[in-house]
């Protein structure tokens, strides 16, 4: 994306293949999620089992075009009941509602009117919106890096490798019950309880496609 945006691209498409963790890492890269999904795939459950209606600002169901419009348009209205489901309504009639839209690839139909939902989002999150969306988006980046520098080091210390084989066998004997209590385990370790990226500058779209060739 900073690539991109260095090669003087003002909207930048990050396209996702619909397999659960990459829309989470997506959405906290992009300004605007996108989820574009198909009728007749049970997406309204499996959205709300992956936890992608919880995180998509505009959905559209592709392919409404023909015999298979009047799916898309049944989808799209049980999309939008999931969606109140897992999100309920803006309690201040101020927050963001993500639309439910229908469109076909195929033929262009109603391709506009999604981009203008897309960009009706980056209205409503305004300048000041924006900019504190994508300095959480960086903090979260920045303890993503955090964490995995401390997991390169764990894995590459000699201390922790000295013990491993021994806090491994204790796990699986059990010893995991006590130590995420925050108590020592067997082996003596004590666990504490309880124990993407964004860039300024360019828009982001994140486009999550669940759709799949006729």
């Amino acid at each position: 994306m900073t690539v991109l945006e260095a090669a003087g691209y003002d909207v930048v498409l990050v396209e996702t293949v619909g397999v659960g963790q990459s829309e989470v890492t997506v959405a906290g890269m992009v300004d605007t999620f996108l989820f574009l999904t198909l009728a007749r795939t049970g997406d309204q459950l499996q959205g709300i089992k992956k936890g992608i209606l919880e995180i998509a600002d505009v959905i559209a169901v592709n392919k409404a075009d023909g015999d298979r419009e009047q799916e898309a348009r049944s989808a799209a209205r049980e999309l939008a009941g999931a969606l109140r489901l897992v999100r309920g309504q803006p309690r201040d009639g101020a927050g963001w509602s993500p639309p439910v839209v229908t469109c076909s690839g195929l033929t262009g139909a109603r391709v506009d009117e999604v981009w203008e939902q897309v960009l009706a989002h980056r209205t409503h999150l305004g300048e000041d919106g924006l900019a504190r969306k994508r300095a959480e988006q960086q903090l979260d980046f920045t303890w993503a890096l955090v964490r995995d520098e401390l997991d390169q080091r764990l894995r590459q210390s000699p201390a922790v490798r000295a013990v491993r084989d021994e806090i491994r066998s204790a796990v699986l004997a059990g010893g995991a019950g006590r130590a995420a209590g925050g108590r020592p385990d067997p082996g003596g370790v004590r666990r504490p309880a309880g124990a993407g990226r964004r860039r300024p500058g360019a828009d982001a779209v994140g486009l999550t496609d669940h759709s799949s060739p006729s």
